[in-house]
């Protein structure tokens, strides 16, 4: 393989790992904004368990958050060097647009949540309900605001706007326009719903591992209810919002819905391919399973409607193999997503929101679906940034003009470090996970009606109860 190759694998390896905890912190920061509102409305009920069960699912997921956070920052460093060390192109060429967007996400998000993290995790108890509950919310902001900016650079770099070019230097000419260019509006909704939807498959599988393993009774039927209810409603929603991309996708990208969909030459009433194999030597598919007009009708809204091949995009066209079966994969998890989660909500709504009357096949269901987010996501950021290529900034930059000089033999070692360690870090990352998820609840004490207050000297009361964070 050549260094270009390797460059981009590289990058490949760096993005997979990274933006698996992203989608994560995204979601879930609204999540535990959420369990602490609910914990602050029950507090003072007449059953001290209900506010105990809220209670506990917001410090339990605020260690997932705060875990996934800091994986999440460490690989996200790790990308920014690349920028320097693999891709210098990159930067001489649109530093003038990327920078400034990086530096925003740095200065109106990381700050912010980096800030209030530490109130959030250390300060409950220390500070009032209200400052702890204003710091939850900023975290919350943050991570949006986080995707906001990210998603605003790579939109730009697969729909450009708003430049000029100077002597092969991109300057701005419109900030509205670099940051709300036209794939903005549908790919940030499109992130925004799969991170909400990693979320509710996390909190769900793994608060039926809690209930198979006969822990986390106070917390976890009320997270498997939240993670249900939040998946049930979003994934209709992802839906409508991938159809929308789709035609955004159609408009700016037609090469990339070519490879997505396998078409070679431009026809009209396409067929949609369940199944094939393209073959980029020989221009076509081998072994086609496939629904008449269905392409046409799902992209166009029209069964006649004309799809371009990627003939017509003489080596400007994305690779056909990995987009074809990444799209697949994107799109049978979601199926599968949606199965699910209307079935499990179904299910334990008969069951009047009592999980011990679920079948234990469905709880195993749910706690196998548990990184299912994961999966749709990497391979929606494949069709993605797969789909882009050859370029690096859609139809104006390519990819192999921006790479830099380094020997190949040293990314490939740097390659193999990376994976090394990356794939060392998931198995303990999952590991920590089911090692919290299997901790008994701390015992409830009868008498405390406010799990804020602090115990009387001798009460014997835990720390738990006393707004520590134990």
């Amino acid at each position: 393989m050549d260094a270009l190759v390797l460059a981009r694998m590289q990058f490949a390896a760096n993005i997979t790992f990274h933006i698996l905890f992203p989608t994560i912190s995204i979601g879930m920061g609204w999540l535990l904004l959420f369990f602490r509102v609910r914990w602050l409305r029950t507090r003072h009920g007449p059953d001290p368990a209900v506010a105990q069960g809220w209670l506990d699912a917001y410090r339990f997921w605020t260690k997932v958050f705060a875990l996934s956070f800091a994986l999440g920052v460490v690989s996200g460093i790790t990308m920014s060097f690349q920028f320097g060390t693999n891709w210098p192109g990159f930067m001489e060429h649109v530093g003038n647009v990327a920078g400034p967007l990086l530096g925003y996400e740095v200065l109106t998000a990381f700050f912010l949540e980096a800030g209030f993290l530490g109130v959030m995790l250390f300060g409950h108890g220390k500070v009032s309900e209200r400052v702890h509950l204003t710091a939850t919310a900023l975290v919350a902001v943050g991570t949006t605001l986080s995707a906001f900016w990210i998603l605003a650079l790579n939109s730009w770099m697969q729909t450009p706007a708003g430049y000029e070019i100077i002597d092969g230097v991109y300057h701005v000419k419109s900030w509205a326009e670099v940051i709300f260019n036209p794939s903005f509006p549908y790919r940030f909704t499109h992130m925004v719903l799969a991170s909400a939807l990693t979320c509710a498959f996390l909190i769900t599988g793994l608060s039926a591992w809690r209930v198979l393993r006969g822990v986390g009774q106070r917390s976890a039927p009320r997270v498997m209810r939240v993670g249900l209810t939040l998946a049930a409603l979003v994934i209709p929603v992802q839906i409508f919002v991938g159809d929308a991309h789709g035609l955004n996708t159609l408009e700016h990208q037609p090469a990339k819905i070519a490879a997505m969909e396998g078409v070679w030459n431009t026809e009209r009433g396409a067929p949609l391919l369940l199944f094939a194999i393209p073959d980029a030597a020989q221009h076509r598919n081998h072994d086609e399973i496939k629904i008449p007009r269905l392409a046409s009708l799902i992209l166009t809204h029209d069964p006649n409607g004309e799809i371009q091949g990627m003939n017509d995009f003489p080596g400007a066209h994305p690779p056909p193999l990995p987009l074809f079966f990444a799209f697949r994969i994107m799109v049978g998890v979601g199926v599968l997503m949606l199965a699910v989660s209307w079935l499990g909500w179904w299910l334990y709504r008969r069951a009047q929101w009592r999980p011990a009357a679920l079948p234990r096949a469905l709880l195993w269901l749910l706690a196998g679906m548990t990184f299912s987010g994961w999966v749709a996501t990497v391979a929606g950021w494949y069709v993605t940034e797969i789909g882009r290529q050859p370029f690096i900034v859609y139809g104006l930059l390519r990819t192999a003009d921006v790479a830099s000089k380094v020997a190949a033999p040293m990314i490939g070692l740097t390659l193999a470090l990376y994976v090394t360690l990356y794939l060392a870090l998931i198995v303990a990352y999952v590991s920590v996970l089911k090692y919290m998820a299997e901790k008994p609840d701390e015992p409830l004490d009868p008498d405390a009606r406010d799990t804020n207050a602090r115990p009387a000297a001798g009460s014997g009361a835990p720390a738990v109860l006393a707004g520590g964070n134990a």
